[in-house]
C-alpha cells in the first residue's frame, strides 16, 4: 500500500461528543444529572472540546470528572466558587496524585470555557493549588512474560483453524508492542495507514493531539503475522482491529481490548499492565544502544525527558560501555 494511499485514510465523524462515552442514556451530563442547572452548559462544553479535535480519550475523561463535580455544586456556572472545588477535591483526596491532577484539570478546563462564553466572571480555580505528581519511573515488563502472553493467545505461526477474532487479538497487542505505540492508537488504526512494500514496511500511527508519526516495522515475523491478518479478515480498507468478526463492525474499543488483555494475561499467569507494552519497547530500545533523539520520534513524545526515564531505568547498553572501559583500564595496569 503507497503512502498517498495511506494519506487518504478517512476522518471518522462522530455527531458531537457522544460517540466518547457510553451508550444510551449515559452519553450526556444532562441524562446523567437530569434537571442539575451545570448539566447542560457541561454538554456544551464538552461539545466543543469535540468540535476542536481534543482526544475521545479526554472527553470521555471530563465529563466523568465533571459530572462528579456536580454533586459538589447545585447551582450554574456564574455561582461557581472555590469551595465546592475544595469539596470535590477532598472527596477525592484518597485517589492517586495523577488522577487527582486530571480531575482538578477537568474542572479548570471547564471555569476557563465558562469565562469565555461570559457565563463565570472569574475562575475560582485561581485560588485552588495545583496537585503534585511524584516523578516515578516507568515499568517495562520483561520481554519474556510479554512473549507468554502473546503466545497464551496464540502462536506467531497459527494454525488455520485458528478464530479471525483470536488472530486479530495477537496482532493487535503485538502491534503495540514492537511498535511502541499506546493500546489506544493501536485500535484507532486503518488498513489505510500501512505501507507493505516488500522490505521497507511502515505504519502511520495517529497520537495525541493531532499529530501522526510513522513507524518502522522491521520485525520480519511480525510482518508475516500482519499479513496473514489481512489475508485471514479479507480487509483492504477501513479500521485494522474491528470490533465484529464478521468485518462490518467499528474499531475495537480501548476498554474491550483492555479488558481481552487481562483475560490473556490471566492465562499466562502474568501481571502485565497493557501500557507496559510500551514501556517494554521502549526500554529494549534503549538497551539495544539506540539513541534517545530516534525513540522520541518512534514513541511520540513531544520531548526527550519523557524518554530519558527510560535510560535511567536500564541502560545495558551504557552499563556495557562502563564495563568495557574499565576493562581496558585495568588492562594497562
Amino acid at each position: 500500500m503507497s503512502p498517498a494511499t495511506a494519506a487518504r485514510r478517512p476522518t471518522p465523524s462522530f455527531p458531537g461528543y457522544l460517540a466518547t462515552s457510553g451508550t444510551g442514556t449515559e452519553r450526556t451530563a444532562a441524562s446523567a444529572l437530569p434537571g442539575h442547572p451545570l448539566a447542560p452548559h457541561i454538554d456544551d462544553f464538552l461539545t466543543d472540546l469535540a468540535n476542536a479535535n481534543k482526544p475521545r480519550n479526554t472527553i470521555r475523561a471530563y465529563r466523568g470528572d465533571l459530572v462528579a463535580f456536580a454533586a459538589c455544586h447545585d447551582a450554574g456556572p456564574e455561582e461557581l466558587s472555590a469551595a465546592p472545588v475544595r469539596a470535590f477535591l477532598s472527596e477525592i483526596a484518597g485517589q492517586a496524585p495523577s488522577t487527582r491532577k486530571r480531575k482538578r484539570a477537568a474542572v479548570a478546563s471547564f471555569c476557563r470555557w465558562a469565562m469565555r462564553h461570559d457565563l463565570l466572571d472569574a475562575s475560582p480555580m485561581d485560588r485552588i493549588d495545583t496537585v503534585t505528581v511524584p516523578k516515578t519511573l516507568p515499568r517495562p515488563a520483561a520481554a519474556d512474560d510479554v512473549r507468554a502472553v502473546l503466545g497464551a493467545i496464540c502462536s506467531r505461526r497459527p494454525r488455520k483453524d485458528v478464530p479471525v477474532d483470536v488472530l486479530r487479538d495477537r496482532v493487535l497487542f503485538e502491534t503495540a508492542y514492537t511498535c511502541g505505540a499506546r493500546a489506544s492508537e493501536v485500535c484507532g488504526m486503518h488498513v489505510e495507514d500501512l505501507d507493505l512494500r516488500l522490505d521497507d514496511e511502515h505504519a502511520r500511527v495517529h497520537g495525541k493531539g493531532g499529530t501522526v508519526r510513522t513507524v518502522l516495522l522491521d520485525d520480519r515475523g511480525y510482518v508475516a503475522l500482519l499479513r496473514l491478518y489481512l489475508a485471514r479478515s479479507g480487509y483492504t480498507s477501513g479500521p485494522l482491529f474491528r470490533a465484529s468478526v464478521n468485518g462490518r463492525g467499528g474499531p475495537l474499543s480501548y476498554d474491550a481490548a483492555e479488558s481481552r488483555w487481562r483475560k490473556y494475561c490471566a492465562a499466562a499467569g502474568a501481571e502485565i499492565g497493557i501500557h507496559q507494552l510500551r514501556h517494554a519497547h521502549a526500554t529494549e530500545l534503549i538497551n539495544l544502544g539506540v539513541s534517545i533523539e530516534a525513540i522520541r520520534k518512534r514513541l511520540g513524545h513531544s520531548s526527550t525527558d519523557t524518554v530519558k526515564v527510560y535510560a535511567e531505568l536500564a541502560d545495558r547498553a551504557t552499563d556495557s560501555e562502563i564495563r568495557a572501559a574499565r576493562r581496558r583500564r585495568e588492562s594497562r595496569r
